[in-house]
């Protein structure tokens, strides 16, 4: 019984430089532009038997602009960065520089009060492995890239650190193959 799971990355709600910590702001203009020009990649998307995004701002936005009707879930929330929520990395960075080198250096370290990089792979990776295992059904989840990150962290049973190597840009894809605690990465192919 495997089920399949596609995760979409919302659109931008900021240009890179300007990401903020457990952020929330809507799309920008870029990134409702950018959604409207997908719509017609990711309509087939809508067939998904099961539509879920996360419940920031832009996931449901990026939902909502290319039809898929998701319902948020509140398990699919972005990693809580404490006190460090809302500002950018550069900020912190400038405030806190030994805090911000122990929480990337250690995945169990909550140096910002909020949840440790390691907590937060495994609330994705209890999130995927919950979905209904029905042979071929399958689940789309729009969400942040972050929640991206952990879920093919867990789902690759990667060591937590893979977390800082991998760059998820806005409308981007991946689709995991399984069921709970044996999941694939699945590469499409255009032949």
């Amino acid at each position: 019984m495997n089920v399949r799971l596609t995760l979409l990355a919302a659109a931008r709600n900021s240009s890179r430089l300007a990401e903020r910590f457990d952020d929330d702001r809507p799309l920008d203009a870029a990134g409702w532009v950018a959604a409207e020009r997908a719509i017609p990649v990711f309509s087939p998307l809508a067939a998904a038997e099961l539509r879920y995004c996360s419940p920031t701002q832009r996931s449901r936005e990026t939902g909502r602009v290319l039809g898929l009707a998701p319902l948020a879930q509140v398990a699919l929330r972005d990693c809580d960065m404490g006190r460090w929520r809302g500002r950018t990395l550069e900020e912190v960075m400038m405030t806190e520089p030994r805090d911000v080198d122990e929480w990337l250096a250690d995945p169990h370290s909550a140096p910002h009060g909020g949840e440790p990089l390691i907590t937060f792979i495994q609330r994705i990776g209890g999130w995927l492995d919950t979905r209904p295992v029905d042979d071929g059904t399958h689940v789309l989840a729009v969400t942040e890239p972050s929640i991206m990150r952990a879920a093919l962290v867990y789902a690759l049973k990667a060591p937590p650190a893979s977390y800082w190597h991998i760059d998820v840009m806005p409308l981007s894809t991946i689709t995991l193959t399984g069921r709970p605690g044996r999941w694939s990465l699945h590469v499409d192919g255009w032949v």
